[in-house]
């Protein structure tokens, strides 16, 4: 399976840390399973419920997230250079599994997504960072999961949680006009 989550989400390798490459790739892998989900359901599932319709899926908008938090990252740091300091692993593997909590937050009913039970009770960033925790994923990069939506106002964001946060909804509100 991880040949082909890999096909389908090309940006893993620009982890440089082989071994969080495998751990994120890994908590992917483990929640397609534990969801009880094909790649070809990912290929359908949207991004959101929140937009009707929307005719991007979550494979779509994880890759697009994670491409504009590196562009971002590169800008800040070409332009700033050593007045911020980044974390690119951890940016990108944050990046990668910030909607993974999705895949517990869904069900499948008919041919279409609705919020589970589990999606209920607690919405993905959190189910997401207490997922991803059973894989030994850095703190700082279980910080970005938990803190990238409305679940992180109010907590002080670390840098690479902060772009993270942007991106997502740069690439949520665009598509919701």
């Amino acid at each position: 399976m991880q040949k082909k989550i890999m096909s389908l989400i090309p940006e893993f390798q620009l982890i440089d840390d082989p071994e969080l490459r495998k751990r994120t790739i890994k908590v992917w892998e483990e929640a397609i399973r534990k969801g009880h989900w094909s790649l070809d359901d990912l290929l359908e599932m949207p991004f959101t419920l929140l937009i009707d319709q929307t005719p991007v899926n979550i494979i779509e908008h994880t890759r697009a997230v994670t491409l504009c938090s590196l562009r971002v990252a590169e800008v800040l740091i070409q332009e700033y250079r050593d007045r911020i300091v980044i974390h690119r692993d951890h940016l990108l593997s944050g990046a990668l599994l910030h909607d993974v909590g999705k895949l517990f937050e869904y069900e499948k009913k008919g041919k279409k997504f609705v919020k589970s039970r589990e999606g209920e009770l607690l919405r993905h960033p959190i189910s997401g960072a207490a997922f991803a925790y059973k894989y030994d994923i850095p703190q700082e990069i279980l910080h970005i999961i938990a803190a990238h939506s409305k679940e992180g106002d109010g907590v002080r964001r670390t840098v690479e949680a902060i772009i993270v946060n942007h991106a997502d909804f740069v690439n949520f509100d665009v598509l919701k006009m």
